[in-house]
């Protein structure tokens, strides 16, 4: 017999496989020697009172012969003389499960990726680190993986609308992740483990017949009535198929320009731009878990707040507990910064992303492009409102990458911050007047929200915390529209769009669900044309 158990316990019993069993028997009413075994459905912790707890929810065996879960593993297929075939531009998670999900069912998957493989790009980050030089086409969101390779990690989305988040989270443990993934309640890789994952991924793509071509940058499209004829690439190569997925990711503005320059229809897209916050995690540990020392059986705490200033929303994005700031930038002179964590988040901050809602009408009001067309296309003004942010702060930053920075109070308080607190930033941080980076709107709703988030988490609006310039990559600033069925372009009928890149998803599962889903559609179209010769 196996029944669903639930239990809450201390984090220190949570741990013991034989205090868990001595709870199920209790709550049961059973000998302890009837429970064969236990495998946890779902984990989550509620930190409410005083004393947190860790919620468990068991699938409990009884006087039966015990077996630990086992996930579906998927089936791949050879493909590698398989008649249909599919150019995937872009390694992110959007084009990496597309490409799976095509070869489970008999389709061949040719990826193009303009940057390089995990192992190479690495190096390029540790120069973008250690000496401000930047390869505009190998950093933390260009390369093998896409942004989230090298951005913590994080495995938990609300939408389910797109697919199936187990059957991902099930495939991110087929090719190497832990199986706890499986049953947190806030999943979580690990920056240092998902490169191991990615390769394993691509080997699988090799192994079973398909291509995966490394720096190979898109450069244009040949276009013939209302297809697409081939891809170019910045080499000089042409590649042709009859299905091309589109899956390049939110910082890849090259394409947003060729789209427009082929008069391919594009759309502006509100999105958020803000400041990333550093405090030590001890602070965050203290609020959260309502104690001086959090002890070796909970995690790093995290939080999560959301504020209307003024009628505009200020939210969290991306809490990365026992992480680093690290520099996202993917060009020359234009200063990003994004956060990740480590699997086990052992490191002494905690910082977050902090941004504010930017929509239609604050683009109208904003003309501080630095670009160089005299007339900006609407599409393509919420691109030019990001860029000009990120340009102000390298500028502020004074350059080689150094991040703008201030203390929190002073920053609510519009004073220059006379010193900084120790940061984990590795290019560097300097203290400057966030006022001349970010526009009036958000730097005022940014002051507002700050103070706050201090009334909702006491503690947390403090001088100890280093508030860093600029978190401006939340999302695509593009949508790329499509079919709502078919999802192609509606302009053209071979291509397909997906992912962040094209303004359908907001993280890894949700971008690797869209991927599956567009394949999908694809496969459909095939199996379709089959059936009707």
């Amino acid at each position: 017999m196996q029944k669903k158990v639930s239990l809450n316990l201390l984090p220190s019993e949570a741990t013991k496989p034989d205090i868990i069993r001595g709870y199920i028997a209790k709550t049961l009413v059973i000998n302890d020697t009837s429970v064969t075994g236990y495998n946890i459905v779902k984990q989550s912790i509620d930190a409410r009172s005083k004393q947190p707890l860790i919620n468990l929810t068991l699938n409990v065996f009884i006087d039966e012969p015990y077996t630990s879960f086992e996930i579906n593993s998927a089936v791949f297929q050879d493909v590698a003389k398989a008649k249909n075939k599919v150019l995937i531009i872009g390694a992110g998670p959007a084009g990496l499960f597309a490409a799976l999900k095509l070869i489970e069912n008999g389709v061949k998957p040719i990826i193009l990726e303009r940057g390089k493989d995990v192992r190479a790009r690495r190096r390029d980050l540790a120069l973008l680190n250690k000496e401000g030089l930047i390869n505009e086409e190998s950093n933390y969101c260009f390369g093998e993986g896409g942004a989230g390779t090298y951005s913590d990690g994080k495995l938990y989305t609300r939408s389910n609308k797109r697919g199936s988040i187990q059957r991902i989270l099930n495939l991110f443990v087929q090719f190497g992740a832990e199986e706890k993934i499986l049953y947190q309640s806030h999943p979580h890789i690990g920056t240092n483990k998902l490169p191991h994952i990615i390769t394993a991924m691509r080997k699988q793509i090799l192994d079973s017949g398909g291509e995966f071509l490394f720096e190979k940058k898109l450069i244009d499209f040949k276009i013939d009535g209302n297809q697409i004829h081939s891809a170019i690439t910045a080499d000089g190569d042409a590649f042709k198929a009859e299905h091309i997925i589109l899956a390049t990711g939110h910082s890849a503005r090259d394409i947003f320009l060729l789209l427009h320059h082929k008069n391919i229809h594009i759309e502006s897209k509100p999105f958020a731009l803000g400041v990333r916050i550093e405090h030590p995690q001890t602070i965050i540990d203290s609020i959260q878990y309502h104690c001086t020392h959090r002890g070796e059986y909970l995690p790093p705490a995290s939080y999560s707040l959301i504020q209307q200033v003024n009628g505009r929303g200020v939210f969290s994005f991306c809490m990365c507990p026992g992480g680093i700031i690290a520099p996202a930038s993917t060009n020359k002179e234009e200063l990003v910064v994004n956060g990740w964590s480590p699997s086990k988040r052992n490191n002494p901050y905690a910082n977050s992303g902090i941004v504010v809602q930017v929509e239609q009408k604050d683009l109208l009001n904003y003309k501080d492009y630095h670009q160089p067309l005299k007339i900006i296309p609407p599409s393509l003004q919420a691109m030019y409102f990001q860029q000009s942010v990120e340009r102000k702060a390298y500028t502020a930053g004074g350059g080689n990458f150094v991040a703008p920075a201030q203390r929190m109070v002073d920053f609510s308080n519009g004073k220059i911050s006379a010193d900084l607190p120790a940061c984990s930033y590795l290019p560097g941080i300097a203290s400057a007047s966030l006022k001349s980076v970010l526009p009036p709107f958000i730097h005022k709703s940014l002051q507002q929200a700050f103070k706050d988030f201090g009334k909702k988490m006491r503690g947390y609006f403090t001088n100890e915390a280093v508030i860093v310039a600029t978190e401006s990559r939340t999302s695509s600033p593009v949508r790329i529209p499509r079919n709502e069925k078919a999802l192609n372009h509606p302009q053209l009928e071979n291509l397909y769009l997906c992912g962040e890149g094209a303004g359908y998803a907001g993280g890894i599962v949700s971008a690797a669900m869209d991927g599956e889903r567009v394949a999908g559609a694809i496969i459909q179209k095939i199996n379709s044309a089959v059936q009707h010769k």
